[in-house]
This record gives C-alpha cells, structure tokens and sequence, in this order.
C-alpha cells in the first residue's frame, strides 16, 4: 500500500504478508521491477525510483528487523535481524519511508523473498510476487468568487435587489407646522473577508441658493426650523423607518442608529460590518423641517449611496 501513488514523490510503502509456515526467519528482501513479478525473469529497475533511502518505520507480526544499508540500492530493500522460529502461520507488516517512486505512470511490480539467515546467501524460505501502479493524480479544484451584493430603492422585498423599485422621493408640500418625512431601502451582503462599508454623499435640500440646513449635529426633529436629516432606526417622531432586518450581522453606524435622532453629513459612513456577511436590510428614513420665513421654491436633494467591500 501506497502514501501516494503519483510519479517521482516521495511516498510511505507498507508491505503486508504472511508467513505460511513455520519456519526460521532471518531476512527478508524486496525488490521492485518494471517488467513482472516472476523470480525467474531478470529484473528490470524501474526508471526514476529510489529506495536507497528507505527507512524501516513500523513493523508487526515478526519484528525486530532493520534495514541493511549495504544490501539496498535503488530498486532493493534487504530487512534482517537474528534468526527466530517462526512457529504458526504469521501475518506480518512493514512501513518502509523515503522511497522515491518512479518516475513514469504504470504498472510495477514488487518479488518478496524470505530467508532463514541474517543475510539473503541462504536458500530461500518462500518467494511470492505483487503488483501496483504509479498514476499521475487527479486534481479538483473549483474557485469561489468574491461578491458584493448592494441594492437600493423606495422598495425592497424578499431581501431580493431583482425588486428594488423607485429612486425618487416626493415630499409633496413643505409646511412649517409639521415635519415631513419619507423611507428608502438599501439591502447589502458580501463575503468579502473585511466586509463592508455604506456611506452617503449628496448635499441638503436646495432652491436655486436657497438651502434647508442639513443637521451636522445629531438632533431630534424641531418643526418650524429649518433641518434635513436622515437615519437608519424604526422611528415614533415622526412615525417613518424601521430597524435593520435580515440574517446578516452588519449594524448601522453611530449617528444613525437612535430613534427620532437624525443627522446628515455627506460622506459619512451609515452602516457596515468588519467581516462577510449575509443580507442586511437597511431603512433609511429622511426629515424636512422649514421655518415660517422658507423661501418658496422647489427644493431638491440627491444623494448617492456607495457601498465598498473588503475583500
């Protein structure tokens, strides 16, 4: 038995017999053929192999052997030790390291002979014969590609980007007496090893220079003065938004996580997380407060949600 049968490696041989009959057993020898197994036909070495190195490792049945340096070359092994009596029909093993196989794919062959003395001059006890093959091995591999999925829409269901729908957000009439509020979605997942990152970037509400102030500090909502914020939490004041849904781990960033607490300030990171992840499904709620002095106008925001992955 093999470690590994591919050619010119270095490989781990187990040779298992039994000894058939009771019998004095000094030495063992073993040598590896290109040809056939046959004891009457010239051996032929295989080409690329070399057992000069052999070392005995482990050994059962009839122990007690060691390798005989002088005696094994590049296709032989000799193994001895003092003679004893074998007495009964013995199942034996020895575990040879360090052969180098050969070279060339193919069918070898292996002739084992016992002899009763500590050295192979003696008349043989028994002889027997094997076979095994050098293969090149058979590789599989296959590739798991990185991937950042990201998504964004007034709508996301099923945590599925192919349903994200609409990009536009209508806040109708902007009234000093009431905040006005709305919801987007963004679903993120990646298995990339450092994970992800969402950030924001836009500017505040505008007509032609006139601004709604964007909340550089985080703030609750204060109808009559003159705010733009968002963030990323179920919220009661006003009712708008929900928590972040899905398997994954990822969490919303500071600023952006407390409910009824909102902020904007472009370029800043709104959620992520330092390792793969599963789907993560984000909410993002928007607010507009106008003082009584709001100059008329249509007033407009865009703003660009960029997601990077770690990989």
């Amino acid at each position: 038995m093999l470690s590994d049968g591919t050619p010119s490696v270095s490989a781990i041989y187990q040779l298992g017999l039994t000894i058939p009959s009771p019998e004095t057993l000094g030495s063992i020898k073993i040598q590896f053929c290109s040809n056939d197994p046959l004891m009457t036909d010239p051996c032929v070495a295989p080409v690329g192999m070399d057992a000069s190195g052999a070392a005995l490792t482990a050994q059962s049945g009839a122990t007690g052997f060691a390798v005989v340096a002088g005696s094994t070359d590049a296709n032989t092994i000799v193994i001895t030790r003092t003679p004893a009596s074998i007495a009964s029909p013995t199942p034996a093993t020895y575990t040879f390291a360090n052969i180098i196989n050969p070279s060339n794919g193919g069918s070898y062959y292996g002739r084992i002979q016992t002899f009763p003395g500590s050295d192979t001059a003696a008349p043989e006890n028994e002889h027997g014969g094997l076979a095994f093959s050098i293969n090149n091995s058979v590789q599989v591999s296959a590739t798991v590609p990185p991937y950042l999925l990201f998504c964004g829409g007034i709508t996301i269901s099923n945590f599925n980007c192919s349903t994200a729908s609409g990009n536009y957000v209508n806040f109708g009439n902007l009234t000093s007496g009431a905040t006005s509020a709305a919801q987007t979605q963004l679903l993120a997942a990646t298995n990339g090893q450092g994970g992800y990152q969402i950030q924001v970037y836009g500017s505040t509400m505008t007509s032609g220079n006139n601004i709604i102030n964007p909340m550089a500090a985080r703030d609750v909502s204060k109808p009559g003065t003159s705010q733009f914020g968002i963030n990323l939490a179920a919220n009661q004041t006003p009712q708008v938004g929900a928590d972040v849904q899905g398997q994954g781990s990822a969490t919303v960033a500071t600023g952006y996580d407390q409910p009824n607490w909102f902020q904007f300030n472009s370029g800043n990171t709104i959620a992520g997380i330092a390792t793969s992840d599963s789907y993560r499904q984000y909410t993002v709620s928007y607010i507009v407060n106008i003082p009584t002095g709001q100059t008329p106008g249509v007033y407009v925001a865009t703003l660009t949600y960029v997601c990077l992955a770690n990989f």
